[in-house]
């Protein structure tokens, strides 16, 4: 029997010989006392590519959001977000219930952010309103089929953020796709942003692992917060090796990823159920006006060894990475064409 081609999520990856041999040799100490060299080395490592000054290992990339969103948005104040984002979507309602924080959204997800739309959101400080201290944006974004949102609109965004004193987090969970497609510098990007998380595990193919990227302040506040949460781990180093290995060899390679991704899309087009243009890794198939629906259609590829993931009762999300090679794309391609035409 042929070999399961498992394109419900780029988090499926297993680690690489490479990343294995990196693992084994990791130089380890406890991180809860600031002693692990691996985690140390990766920390400075990440914030040196971003441009900030210190950066903090999670186990998680939810928790790496809910330490960067504490430490933008004080209790009982306001995040505004679009509707679709992962922090409000997917992250079980973590950022009020850890965080005492309201937010508020709005609808367009991805490359159709409208920095002015935003800007007539903010709600000033007064003491009869939920004052908004933060805004969120995702790049790219999941659920908008790995949108990149432009260079402009964020340095846009930028400028709405500092006419209103508030902070600007990024969910940068898939910001190494963004950058591959883009050819935008990390360090660009994280210019713009007072906070930013970072998954290791999404596309770059380490087996676990995200960072909390920011001020060198906010970073220690944030270790704190880290431990509140449960997240203090002593030989981390194990983890973080992965990532180190994951950072030096599996980001340019995202472009492979990305051809694929477009192969898939381009492949299904003629059945009218590609969402949106097909940028980095992730295409949504909308099946609307199809004769299946999605729960349907992921059973159905499943019995063919073909995994999907099913974002809705018609949407469907095919998710490229490091695991999927051309002979698999092909047969993705076989799958999913023999569905459609049934």
């Amino acid at each position: 029997m042929a070999e399961t081609v498992d394109l419900r999520s780029d988090t499926v990856t297993k680690p690489t010989p490479g990343m294995w041999r990196a693992i084994g040799e990791a130089d380890l100490g406890d991180d809860v006392y600031g002693e692990d060299p691996t985690v140390n080395a990766l920390e400075a490592e990440v914030a040196a590519l971003f441009g900030h000054e210190a950066a903090l290992f999670t186990p998680t990339g939810s928790m790496a959001n809910q330490i960067a969103l504490q430490l933008v948005t004080p209790r009982a104040s306001e995040l505004l977000c679009d509707a679709d984002a992962h922090v409000v979507t997917y992250e079980v309602g973590a950022a009020a219930a850890l965080g005492g924080i309201s937010t508020r959204t709005w609808p367009a997800a991805g490359g159709a952010l409208d920095p002015d739309v935003v800007a007539a959101m903010i709600r000033t400080r007064a003491p009869y309103v939920v004052a908004t201290e933060a805004i969120a944006v995702e790049q790219t974004h999941n659920r908008a089929g790995g949108e990149v949102i432009p260079l402009a609109t964020l340095e846009r965004l930028r400028q709405v953020a500092d006419q209103a004193a508030v902070a600007l987090h990024c969910d940068g969970a898939r910001i190494w796709n963004a950058h591959v497609a883009e050819g935008v510098p990390l360090a660009t990007y994280g210019r713009l942003f007072d906070t930013l998380s970072v998954c290791l595990s999404k596309g770059l193919g380490a087996p676990v692992g995200s960072l909390v990227v920011g001020g060198a302040e906010r970073i220690a506040e944030g270790r704190l917060i880290r431990k509140r949460l449960g997240g203090g781990m002593r030989q981390a180093g194990v983890l973080a090796a992965a990532g180190r290995y994951a950072l030096a060899n599996h980001i340019e390679r995202l472009a492979d990823d990305h051809a694929r991704a477009a192969r898939l899309a381009d492949a299904l087009a003629p059945f009218g159920v590609v969402s949106g243009t097909v940028r980095t890794n992730i295409v949504v198939l909308d099946l609307s006006a199809a004769a299946l629906d999605a729960p349907a259609l992921a059973a159905a590829a499943r019995a063919d060894g073909v995994l999907v993931s099913v974002l809705g009762a018609r949407l469907v999300r095919l998710v490229t990475h490091l695991d999927i090679d051309d002979a698999g794309t092909d047969r993705a391609i076989e799958t999913l064409t023999r569905i459609l035409k049934a």
